[in-house]
This record gives C-alpha cells, structure tokens and sequence, in this order.
C-alpha cells in the first residue's frame, strides 16, 4: 500500500563499471565516514573573529531581536580573547546532510539521486513513510502524554505485587503487548521512566539494570510484528509490496517464539542475581498525605513545584524528597481519562482502517497510507487543543504556583551552597595562619606563601561558588533591571505561554521524533547515490554468491547477521534497511536478467530475516544502532542512570544472540512448512 512494485522504468541499474570513477569511489568513502560518524558524533570548533561577532551582536540587539549582549566569557589574562568560539554538533542529524552537500558540491549526485531519496524510487518512497510514521506517531505519543501507559504500568505493579519473578514477567508481558500495538517509541517514553522511579523507591533492588534492559529489548522485538511500529518495517514493506496482513503473518511466529523463550534466559541466567531481581521487593508505601492528593498533570511546567529534569542537581543531597516524587509518580499516576479513551479509540481505529484498507487494495491501484493517518493525527491535535483551551485557567494556576516555589527551592540551595562555601574557606585558611601566631618574632615567616596561596584558592572557590549560585538564581527569578522586549523574548514567552495552555500538545510535540525526517531523507539520498555509482550491485552479486553457496537456511542466517551488524555500522536500523532494501532489489533484477528466478523459500526467508535483524538490532552494540536506543540513553541521563556503552553492548551481546538464534530458527521452520522451491511470487 506504500507504493507499488517498481516499473521496468524504475529497474535497478546493474552496471558496475561505474565503480571505477574517482566520484563513485568518493561517494562509497563518504557513506562510510558518515555511518562512522552516526556512531561516534563529536563538535567541530568553529572560530570567528571577535571584532566581527561583537558588531554583530550589538546589530542584533538594536533590532530587538536579542538581548544586549552579555560579558565575554572567554577572557585571557583579563582581556576579552580575539576569537569567538562555536562548537558544530557532528551527529545524527548533521553528518548525512554534510554529506549530501558534500557530494552535490562535487558533482556525486544530482537531481536524480536527490528526488529518488525524497519522492521515490523501485517502490520506496520517503516522504509517504515519513508522514505515516509521525502522524501514527503523533496519536501515540498522546496517548501516552495522557498518562495511559503509566497507569496501565501502575495496574500492572499492584497485581504483580511484592512477588520479584511475578512482577518481572507481568511487566515483560505488558511492555510487548502494548509495543505490539502502538509502537516502542511511546513505551520507551513512559516504560523507562516508570521503571527508574520504581527501582529507585524499591531498597532491594541494587540496580536497575534487569529492569531496563529488559523493557528495552521487549520493545524492539516486539516492534516487529506490525509494519506501523517502526518505521524500518515500512521501509521494508513498501520496498516489496508486501501488504501490512501479510507482513505480520509470515512475522508473528519466529517473534512470539522469540518472546516466549527469551523470558526465562533473562530471569534465570542473564539477571540470575537477588540484587537485580529479588525474589520479594521491598518498596516503600506512599505517605498518608499522599496518598489522597490528586495527581497533578506532569506535563504542565513544574507541575509538581520542583526544578525540571534538566535543572536538577544530581548531587543534591535531598534524596528523600527525590525519593518521594519518585513514589508518587509510580503509586499516584496522573490519568487523563478522556484523553485517554478518545487517544485510544482513535489508535484502534485508525490502524483498523490502515489494515482492512491495505488488504482490499491488493492487486489494485494503491493510495498513500498517510491519507488514513494525516486526518487522524488532525482529529488528536484539535482534540488536544480544544481540551487544553478548556482547561487553561487551572494549568496555568499549576505552573504559576510550581515555578514560585522552583524559585523558593533554588533560593534555599543557594543559600546552602553560599554558607557552604565559606565555611570551606574558613577550614582551609585556619590552619595555614594558626601555626604562625605560635613562632619567635625574629623567625623568617616562610609558611606565608603557602597561607596565601590558601587564602587565594579560598576566594577562587568563593567566587566560584557564588557565580553558581548567581547562575542558579537567575534561571527563574527575573533580573531586578527589566530588560527591553526583544523577539527572543517574545518567543520565550509564547512557548512558556503555549507549554501552560496547552501542556499535552507541547508535550508531544516536543517527543515527536522530528529528528527522524532529515536524517531519513539524507540517507535515502545516500544510499540513492550508491545505487547510481554501482555499489549496491556490486554488494548485490556478492550476497548471490553467497546465496548460491550456502542456500536457503544460509541465505536467512546470513542476512540476520548482517543485519544486525549494519545496524550498528551503517546508520541506525533505518539507513540498514534502506541500504539492504536496495542490495535485495538489485538482486532480484540480477536474476531476472539472468531467467533464474530465486526460489520461494530463499526470497522470503531473507526478506523477512532482514525484518527480524533490523528490530533485534537495536539492542545489539551501540546505542546508535537505533534512534530508540538514543532516545533511551537520554530518557536515563535525565533520570541520573547512566548506561556506558561497553555496558550497553556487554549486557546485550547474550541477548541479542539467544533472540536472533530463536528467531532465525523458528523462520527456517516457518520457511520450509509454508513455502516450497518454486520462483517466488513478487
């Protein structure tokens, strides 16, 4: 339903000569360099002259559109430096759109490679995956902004109970069912912070390691089932015409299995320890104050009259406080009920109409599935802000009375940290002048350097301490000096204005995976590129040898490893099944040219290996094997979990082994009892 096969005017051309040219061997390097990239990001330095920034600045600021410009912070020796400094982010986002100019720049790719990655090429097209995903993505996300999912979580912890392995596999059976259903984005939102409120307020559980690694493998496997999960699945139908019944039929099996076994090798081999899942969970009870308050609406700034996440102190030593937000959050969940419902009928309906519209348009002419999604994610956002409108006079109370007492808590810990500070400094200059008042008058005082140099690292640490605490106050509490109305400000205020009124829509609008759209229209353009500079066939005649070699079961177990691996190395699972999706297509023409037809079995068994490799594949090696995995990092860093990547990869590498081995498994079978060797059926 995403696009019809490709014509004879769309074949893939299977020239391979063209890998010779100076630009096509350009053209490979740069794909790689950037999937480098994707994997580690760094800042690229920028230095501009400050004598041309500084008119600059004032420029801006006579126009009102800045604030006067503040001191320099970069000062030498007292003096203002000669050069400003900006740091370019190298990342996700940055990198395959450099890489693109890069290649335009250098004649590389023209205008065919550009439209091919955006309006479409051999049945792929960009901008129909892209306006399904987000607008499914949008009803999704407003679900779970209504605090549905929370509050299923919080259902699903009191009928788990205290009992470790029973909440354990209630939980796990809950994240994949509802990843099944409306995609592991919204669960990795909610499901992992759920889970680091709740191993936070439980004394027993040491880490939650188990936990979060759990729900992030559950949500990316079960991902698979239905195409409108992920975006790699709409990738991968559109590219062979598969309808959205059919996909989910011939994936269903190998996934459930998957599911089923993965279960117990989690309990009871690779978290096998009372520290991670104790048999009884000791958490704490929520207070009797507490416990009758109604929730308040979390996504209404300082709703809950503490700093943002991003705000607060790590190092703070109020854990109890934290500790019992943290238990709020998880046994007084705030639930929209209307939102709620009307998100999830919404949901149910539009994926119906997707399905039973997908099916009946088998054979015939077929429409874009954002004709079914657009006008749904429409009917949420109108529904979203009607209900904030209506509401605006208690949101905006909330935010008023939260952001007042943020202003008291950042005063108090200012004011903690100034009385801090100077009894450190009081500590340390005390016994460097002590020893001094003891010695002879005619004794050379050789201790008075050192004293100094005391004295003087006190006043650093002062003055330090005291720009902190200046920096901290300043973040809420308006400067005594009104400053003019600049268009800086007036943003800044309507976005505070809008996060009041409106606090749902803002808060999905600010989920809403819009990084997505330029990194996936870069890379299709990519790998576009290595299509018309005759890469993809040459990686093409290579997996046909291997096919040959090694047959059907090689051809799926062969196509998961690689998979897999891609995912980690060639841009997300994303830029993995476009660039594989491209490779199978170029295959497929090479046996059409040759009158060898690839076998039933061979064919769909590779491409539905490809869909197994690309959503285990996020919980493989590094985080960037997915934009999910990046997300959860993040989502943990704002919670103060902090996931190294040696231990991302070292706790998933067993994990990732024992689903793709049952997975692939299960297919084989699947492949052999449902299919035969005859020429597969495109």
């Amino acid at each position: 339903m995403i696009s019809q096969r490709a014509t004879q005017s769309e074949r893939p051309d299977l020239d391979t000569s063209k890998i010779k040219e100076w630009r096509s061997i350009v053209t490979l390097i740069v794909f790689v360099l950037t999937n480098i990239n994707v994997l580690f990001p760094f800042h690229i330095p920028i230095y501009i002259p400050r004598i041309l920034w500084t008119p600059f600045l004032k420029t801006a600021s006579a126009l009102r559109i800045i604030p006067p410009p503040q001191h320099p912070t970069r000062v030498r020796n007292g003096r203002p430096g000669p050069l400003v400094r900006f740091d370019f982010p190298m990342n996700f986002i940055t990198a395959p759109l450099v890489a693109d100019l890069f290649l335009l720049a250098i004649l590389a790719i023209g205008a065919k490679e550009v439209r091919g990655g955006t309006l479409g090429d051999q049945g792929i097209v960009p901008y129909d995956i892209m306006l399904f995903f987000l607008s499914l993505a949008y009803i999704a996300i407003s679900v779970d902004a209504s605090g549905l999912i929370r509050w299923l979580a919080f259902k699903v912890l009191q009928k788990g109970g205290k009992v470790g392995h029973r909440l354990f596999f209630y939980l796990y059976t809950f994240f994949f069912l509802l990843t099944a259903f409306i995609g592991n984005d919204p669960v990795i939102l909610s499901g992992t912070a759920f889970l680091s409120y709740m191993t936070r307020v439980s004394s027993n559980i040491k880490h939650p390691r188990a936990w979060i690694f759990t729900q992030f493998s559950v949500a990316n496997i079960a991902s698979a089932i239905l195409v409108s999960s992920n975006p790699t699945n709409l990738v991968l139908a559109g590219a062979f015409g598969i309808t959205f019944i059919k996909y989910t039929a011939n994936i269903i099996v190998p996934v459930l299995v998957t599911g089923i076994v993965l279960y117990p090798f989690l309990l009871y081999i690779i978290f096998h320890d009372e520290s991670l899942i104790p048999a009884s969970i000791k958490m704490e009870d929520l207070p009797d104050e507490l416990k009758n308050k109604k929730p308040i609406n979390p996504n209404i700034p300082f709703a809950k009259g503490g700093l943002d996440e991003n705000e607060s102190d790590p190092s703070s030593s109020d854990d109890e406080q934290e500790k019992k937000m943290s238990l709020e959050e998880v046994l007084n969940p705030f639930l929209d009920r209307k939102g709620a419902m009307f998100g999830a009928a919404i949901m149910a309906a539009t994926l119906i109409t997707v399905l039973a519209i997908n099916a009946a348009s088998q054979g015939s002419h077929e429409r874009p599935v954002f004709w079914v999604t657009l006008p749904a994610a429409f009917v949420m956002l109108i529904f979203d802000l009607t209900m904030g409108w209506l509401g605006r006079a208690e949101t905006r109370k909330i935010a008023h009375e939260g952001r007042r007492r943020a202003e008291t808590t950042l005063a108090e810990r200012a004011e903690t940290r100034r009385k801090s500070v100077t009894q450190e400094d009081l500590d340390a200059i005390t016994p460097q002048i002590a020893p001094e008042t003891v010695r002879n008058s005619d004794e050379k005082p050789q201790s008075f350097p050192e004293a100094s140099s005391h004295i003087l690292s006190g006043r650093t640490r002062e003055m330090t301490g005291t720009e902190l605490v200046s920096q901290e106050e300043k973040k809420l509490e308006p400067s005594e000096k009104p400053m003019p109305t600049t268009l800086a400000s007036i943003v800044a205020d309507s976005y505070r204005w809008a996060q009041e009124t409106f606090p749902t829509t803002m808060t999905v609008f600010h989920h809403l995976p819009l990084a997505l759209v330029p990194f996936a229209f870069c890379m299709f353009v990519l790998v576009q590129a290595l299509v018309t500079k005759g890469w993809v066939p040459v990686f093409a005649h290579a997996w046909d040898h291997w096919v040959e070699k090694t047959g059907t079961v090689g051809a799926i177990g062969g196509m998961g490893f690689v998979s897999v691996i891609l995912c980690n190395f060639a841009g997300t699972n994303i830029g993995t099944t476009i660039l594989i999706s491209r490779v199978i297509q170029a295959w497929e023409e090479i046996h059409r040219q040759n009158g060898n037809p690839i076998s039933d079995r061979t064919f769909w068994g590779t491409i539905y290996s490809m869909a197994i490799g690309v959503n285990y594949g996020a919980f493989s090696l590094a985080f960037s094997a997915s934009l999910a995995g990046m997300l959860w990092r993040d989502i943990l860093g704002r919670k103060h979990i902090h996931v190294g990547g040696l231990e991302f990869a070292r706790v998933n590498l067993p994990i990732i082994a024992i689903t793709m081995l049952v997975g692939l498994v299960v297919l084989v079978g699947e492949i052999y009892i449902m299919r035969t060797d005859d020429p597969y059926d495109a």
